[in-house]
């Protein structure tokens, strides 16, 4: 097995669609699941492309607490990396360490 690729980073500006409750893990550790919904034009190939996608995201302490706290409908800049959804499927999970809601 090849060693693991460094530069696993995101950045995504979104709104938040729908949104879980706060929960905790097994060890008690907030968690917090939503969908965002991504909307823009970007450059490609010397031309525009819109790009329109949801995303599945998760958060995990303090981050899971304050995400909680975040309307639905809201517009978030998101930071983290992905992972996994599930351990053994092959769907991706957006794990949001910090962000901000905007005005």
């Amino acid at each position: 097995m090849s060693a693991p690729a460094a530069g696993n980073r995101l950045t995504l500006t979104a709104t938040l669609a729908t949104r879980g409750d706060l929960r905790h893990t097994p060890a008690g550790i907030p968690a917090f699941e939503c969908t965002l919904d991504h909307r823009s034009t970007q450059a490609e190939a010397s031309g525009e492309r819109k790009v329109e996608c949801e995303m599945h995201a998760v958060a995990f302490g303090e981050v899971a607490r304050q995400l909680s706290r975040v309307a639905a409908g809201s517009t978030v800049d998101c930071e983290g990396f992905l992972a996994r959804r599930y351990r053994t499927g092959a769907a991706v999970a957006f794990h949001v360490t910090r962000f901000a809601t905007r005005e």
